[in-house]
Formats: structure tokens, sequence, C-alpha cells
């Protein structure tokens, strides 16, 4: 008889969850109370009622710790910022009026005070608000929201961890604010912070909590010995408090590398680290250090980005391992489920078959319990999950879905020659100027415009068969027609045809090709109240039909300006999707780049003389650790370069990227070799103007002058101020004018006014340079 392993007491948990609710009550009621609708009381209880659903959920599932200070009405960054003090001058007198409208003027702005700059939080497509600190600044708790929201949960009866952003990443992530030195560096503020981080830790362990978390992601990214001493001291200082709950370092997202030891050395209490194959390495490095002696060790086995079943049995031999290693072993996902959907369960339009492939946040936790009790009690004790897991894994694998010979013979006869324009730039924007004969500084928009209740009401009557094709058709003709007409009145010279027929820049291309798989309900933050539903990428990819031609054709034939093809590039297609995890992302790449290369063919031979395929994800998707970066670069530029290499010399090829930072990049912005960039670069002042002057970088761009993501509408001086900034770095010849991104999620009011002052910007800035 086999003797029955000793349980160990591994727990399950996880560090932050969905906050949108099955239904985005979140952003509905934030949303009304924006508009007035809603008022702060009822904001408040419905997120009070999201909270105590998330947590009751975890623990009906088996999560033994749940999460508290994870929830947000806009972002845990800015939550971070309130909770020390790191209040903007220019917002003081909003918070101090009204700590929630404060709040939101530092998410948004007010039509008289900017907001926070906003940029990718590490490598994925959610959205932080940067901290703006200074050699002035003075932190002071807040965590009243934090105390309380713990409280919350252990009213419920359950256990509960406090989650912050750690002391460290939050000055990583800083910039510095407004008028101070661009050379000044946050990190030199770490010991005015840490007393915060004291207080508020002693205010956590007042109110019950056991173990609090600090998130320090930045430390998996490559990190100076000044920038590792820094953490070693505000790790030894807060873990030498008398006063304070265990203390739990979270790490995500990579491999923390050299920071292992660092950490590992201080008084903390336990780590929390990545397994996932995005952090590879950190095993071996965990056991290169001696392992965690006395020390609770949380493993990330879970990956908490993508959406595909675990492994289960590759992670429990994981975990097994990991048991040698450390004092305590739990069991997590690799990071906060903020980046999955809520619920793979609801999807009703997804084939069975291959809905058992996916798992959503609530199906990632019930894998996280699975673990932790094959773990505590052996494989006997989770024999059947494993099994059924098996068979998910097989019918995966021997899908047809997952390969077409067709797709993978046409990749494989991709030459060097494919992915590289038939002309060098300069004889290229030769005849782009004879051909398209644009004034100086030419304006046009980045893309979409305002999405109308009149068209959503469309869309939704098409899918509920309440209006058939042809009636749906006839309201996005009409829209067009508004939109070219507004653009003609305005002035604008390079038009656009406003994306009407479009629900999401990548979702709707997605829908048209074959390997993608959409979800009803699979909807993910990216900021704010913006969700989005990333695609699913399950198999081999390839474009049975034209996506975009009908449309654009139709838009030009209403004006005599030229009309933008409006794509979306190979890179943020895999990036702002679910991709296949059992293929290499350099062949999805290429698949994707040459479904796209078939639409642009399609457009320069329907008569489109200029075609954007937008890239903002570019910049996100960059690994990050510096020597993971260059193969990446190789195969996201190539791709770009292969989705556009086949067009004549006079086709004008731009590009967009937007909401990141673009400084560590240019050189691969350069080897895209598009004809045209448009960034995003009103919040940072033309930071990236600069960057690309620095560089020496020789093509056309377009610095955005207009923020659309917030509701302000910038005066035609301050568009004008901006773009003069831009005419340091970038010579009038090469200098667009246009927007930060496209502007769906703005209102038509604000929208005209807004472009009106673009454009009368623009004609005071030529008139200014050409001196009359």
């Amino acid at each position: 008889m086999t003797a029955k392993p000793a349980a160990v007491a591994a727990r399950a948990t996880v560090y932050g969850y969905p906050r949108q609710g099955r239904n985005r009550e979140l952003k509905k009621a934030v949303e009304g109370y924006w508009k007035g609708r809603v008022t702060a009381d009822a904001l408040r209880a419905t997120a009070a009622e999201l909270r105590r659903s998330h947590w009751r959920e975890l623990a009906g599932a088996g999560i033994h710790e749940v999460p508290t200070g994870d929830f947000s009405y806009y972002d845990h960054v800015l939550d971070t910022s309130v909770m020390v003090g790191a209040i903007p001058d220019r917002h003081r007198a909003a918070v101090a009026a009204d700590d929630l409208d404060g709040y939101f003027a530092m998410a948004r702005g007010t039509q008289d005070v900017a907001p926070l700059e906003m940029t990718k939080w590490f490598d994925t497509n959610y959205h932080y608000l940067v901290p703006e600190l200074g050699t002035d600044t003075v932190f002071a708790a807040g965590a009243s929201r934090q105390v309380a929201e713990f409280r919350e949960a252990l009213a419920l009866g359950l256990t509960a961890r406090p989650v912050l952003v750690g002391p460290v990443t939050y000055l990583l992530l800083a910039k510095p604010a407004p008028g101070v030195a661009a050379d000044f560096e946050p990190l030199t503020l770490l010991d005015r912070l840490l007393p915060v981080y004291a207080e508020v830790l002693a205010e956590l362990r007042a109110a019950g909590a056991e173990w609090a978390q600090l998130d320090e992601p930045a430390l998996v990214q490559d990190r100076t010995p000044a920038e590792l001493n820094a953490a070693a001291r505000a790790y030894r200082d807060l873990g030498a408090l008398p006063d304070r709950p265990k203390l739990l370092v979270a790490s995500y997202f990579d491999r923390l590398g050299e920071a292992l030891p660092v950490l590992a050395k201080t008084p903390v209490e336990g780590l929390a680290l990545d397994f996932t194959e995005a952090a590879a390495g950190n095993l071996d490095a965990l056991a290169a250090v001696g392992g965690l002696p006395g020390k609770r060790l949380v493993a990330g086995v879970v990956n908490g980005r993508n959406i595909w079943v675990n492994d289960l049995e590759k992670s429990l031999a994981t975990l097994g391992t990991l048991l040698g290693l450390a004092d305590r072993v739990d069991v997590a996902a690799s990071c906060s489920l903020l980046h999955v959907p809520l619920d793979a369960a609801v999807e009703r339009d997804i084939d069975p078959q291959i809905l058992r492939w996916l798992a959503f946040a609530r199906q990632k936790s019930a894998e996280v319990v699975t673990l932790a009790k094959g773990l505590a009690h052996g494989v006997g004790a989770v024999s059947a999950e494993l099994a059924a897991n098996r068979a998910d894994l097989a019918s995966r694998a021997g899908s047809p879905i997952t390969r077409d010979p067709v797709v993978r013979a046409r990749t494989g006869a991709v030459e060097e020659a494919d992915a590289r324009r038939s002309q060098p730039y300069a004889e290229r924007a030769a005849a782009q100027r004879a051909h398209l004969r644009l004034p100086l500084l030419p304006t046009t928009t980045i893309g979409s415009f305002p999405q109308t209740d009149e068209v959503r009401t469309a869309r939704a009557a098409l899918r509920a068969a309440r209006i058939d094709t042809a009636a749906y058709e006839e309201r996005i003709e009409a829209e067009i027609r508004e939109v070219i007409s507004f653009q003609e009145k305005a002035g604008l010279d390079v038009l656009v045809h406003g994306e009407a027929e479009r629900n999401d820049m990548v979702q709707y291309f997605a829908e048209q090709l074959t390997g993608y798989l959409a979800t009803q309900h699979g909807w993910v933050q990216s900021y704010g109240t913006r969700y989005v539903r990333p695609p699913i990428l399950a198999g081999d990819i390839s474009r049975p039909e034209p996506m975009t031609v009908r449309w654009t054709t139709y838009a030009q034939s209403l004006t005599d300006r030229p009309v933008k093809g409006m794509l979306t590039g190979p890179v943020t297609m895999l990036a702002w999707s679910f991709v296949r995890d059992d293929q290499p992302r350099a062949e999805t790449a290429r698949q994707v780049a040459l479904a796209l290369r078939d639409e642009v063919d399609a457009l320069e031979a329907a008569g489109t003389s200029v075609i954007q395929v937008d890239e903002p994800a570019l910049r996100e998707t960059l690994p990050l650790r510096a020597a993971d970066r260059p193969a990446y670069l190789a195969w996201a530029t190539e791709a770009f370069r292969l989705t556009t290499g086949g067009v004549r010399p006079d086709t004008q090829i731009h590009t967009h990227m937007c909401y990141a930072e673009f400084g560590d990049i240019v050189q691969a912005i350069d080897d895209l070799d598009a004809d045209v960039i448009s960034l995003e670069a009103a919040r940072s002042h033309m930071q990236v103007a600069r960057e690309l002057a620095a560089h020496g970088y020789p093509r056309e761009a377009g610095p955005g002058v207009y923020d659309i993501h917030s509701p302000r509408v910038p005066s035609a001086e301050e568009a004008a101020a901006l773009l003069r900034t831009g005419l340091r770095a970038i010579p009038a010849e090469r200098l667009w004018v246009n927007p930060d991104c496209g502007l769906k999620t703005r209102g038509w009011t604000e929208t005209r006014t807004s472009l009106e002052n673009l454009f009368a910007a623009a004609r005071t800035v030529r008139t200014e340079l050409s001196g009359t």
C-alpha cells in the first residue's frame, strides 16, 4: 500500500480581480456620475457592492486569502498618489473641495486644468496615471480608503490581505512635475516616502491586517546598482518597523533577476514571484540564492495575463520543486487578474469544444485552488481535475483550427525583399509630394470619430436582427457623409472616414480574419472607464475577403481630398488580443502581417493614396529586460514592413503610436520605414518630438497637439504653442498637425471645436512661417 503524502500548508490566493462587474456596472456608474445622473453616494454604493461580490466569489471558489485595495474607480497608481498625498499643485483646490471630483480631475482633467499624463503599465495594455513629483513634494499619509476596504472584507468574515503599490515602484514610475528639472530623479525622494508607508502599514495593522502586499514589478526590469540599493534600504527599513503587518513583496511580468538576492536578504516575511514562462529563470535563481528559508513564497504558476487553461500537472511539478525552497509555499496567479475577462462560462457564441481551452478570472481562480489542494494533499486529491485538464490540453493540441497548411506554406515562402519598400524614403517622399500636393503643416486626424448613439443603436439592432444589413449600411454611410463634410468645412487636408462601422480597432479585424475568436462578454479594462474585448488568437490567420475597402472607397467618392485607409498593424493585433501560446509570437505576427498586406494592396488598387497602419502597441510589447529586446524588435518591425512593403512609391504609409514611452524605441520607429508617424505628445509637452530630433529621425512626424483622453477642449493658441514647440525639433516641411489619438471616445461637440481650433492653430503657424 502506497503511503499517503504528508499534507503541507499550501493556500490559494490572488493579487487582484477584474473591477468592472459582470455587466460593467462600475463603468456605467462612474460615467453616470460624470454626467450628473448618478450621485456620489450611489457611485460609492455600487463600488462597495462590487467589492463584496468579488470577495464572495473568490472565497466561494476556495481562495483562502482575498486581496483588498486592488479595486479602483479609475487607476490604482492614481490611488497610490492620493494615499501618499502626492497631489499636483494644480489639482489641490479641486481635491480639497471634493475628494471624488478632485480625483477624477487628476485622471481626466477639466476645461481649466490638465490631467496627469497617462502611459502603459509595463508591457500590458492597461494604462496608469503617471505621478508628478519634484524637489518640493511633501508626502502625507491618507490611507482611509485602503483601511476602509480592508475592514469591509473583514466584516464579511474573510481572511484578507491589503495590496499596495510598493514605494520603489511608485517612485520609479513617477516623472518630474512640470517646471521641475528634466533630470530630477523621483527615487531621491525615497527617504521622504518611507515614513508615509510606515504610517499606512501601522494603520492597516491596527485594523487587523496580518499580511500586507507591496507590489514591486519595476524590479523585474534592468536596474542600476543605486536602484537596487534603494530597494534594499526600503525593505530593510520597512521590515524593521515594530508596528506593521507581515510584508509580502510581489513581483510579476518577468524574472526578478538581480533584485531577487537583494529582497531575499531583507527582513520581509515573504516574496511573491512569477513562475510562468514569461519569467523563466526565477526558479533557478531562487535555488541559486539558497531559497527563502523562514519566509513565505507565493508562487504565481497560473498565467494571469492570458486566457488559456493551465497545464496543471506541469504547474504541480514546479510547485513540488519549490516546496524545498521556502518555509511555506502558497499558490497564486502570476499577477493581478485585472488583465483577463471575468468569466468564460457566460460565453454562448464560442464552440463548447473551444471554450474548454479557455480560463478567465473565475476559471483561473479555480485553477489556483486546485493547485493549492493538489500541493497540500497530493495529486490523488485532484485526480479528476487533472484528468479533465489533460483532455482539454489534448483537444486544443489536436484541433485543425490551430494549423492551416496554406497559411504555413505562405509564411514559409517569405523572403527578405518582401519586407522592404521598392525605393528609399527620399525618392518616395518626392513622389508623394508630387502626387498628394499637401500644404505646409498638413492637418489630419488619427482615424476614428465619435461613435454616436445612432451608430451603436444600429449595430445592436443588426445583431438582434431588428434591421437588415442594407439598413445598417445606410446608417453607416450617413455617418461617413457627416464626418467627411465636417472635415472639409473644418479645413483638414487628409481626411478619414471616421470608422463608424468598427466596434474596436482590433476586434473589427479579428472578426473578419480566420483563426480569431470573438467574445461577447470578455471585457478588460484599458484605462478608467474604457473597456475592450480582446479577441482570442487561436489558430492560423488568413484574410478571406476585403475588410475596409468598401467604406474607404465610399468616403473617397465624397471628396477630392485624400482619404486615409485605416488598418491596425500586426504587432498591435497580437498585443491587444489573447495570443496563442503554442508557437513563437514571431510566427503569428508574420501570419497576421501577410493577411494585412492583402488588405493594403487591395486599398491601393482601389485608389487609396494614403494608408495608415496603426502600431500603438509596439512600445508596450517591448520586453522588460534589455537583453530580450533585440529579438522582439527584429520580428516586430519586420512584420510592419511585411504589411506595407508591397505598395508603390507614391502611396504614403502612415503609422500611429500613443500613450507609451517612446524614447527607447526610436531606432525601431525608424526601422518601420513608414513615411509619416503620428504620436501622442500633448500631455508630455512634445517630449517625443525632442526624442525624434535627438535620434535624427529623417521622415515626417505628427506629434499630437490635442489630448483626446481628456474632456478639455484645447484653444487654438494652446495648440499653436505646442506646434511651435514641435517646430523647434522637427522642420516645418516634415511636421504634421493632428490629435494624439482617435476620437471614438469623445463627444461630437467637443470634437468639432477642438478640430476647428487645431486647424486654426495650423493656419496661424503657417502664416508665421511664411512671414505674411
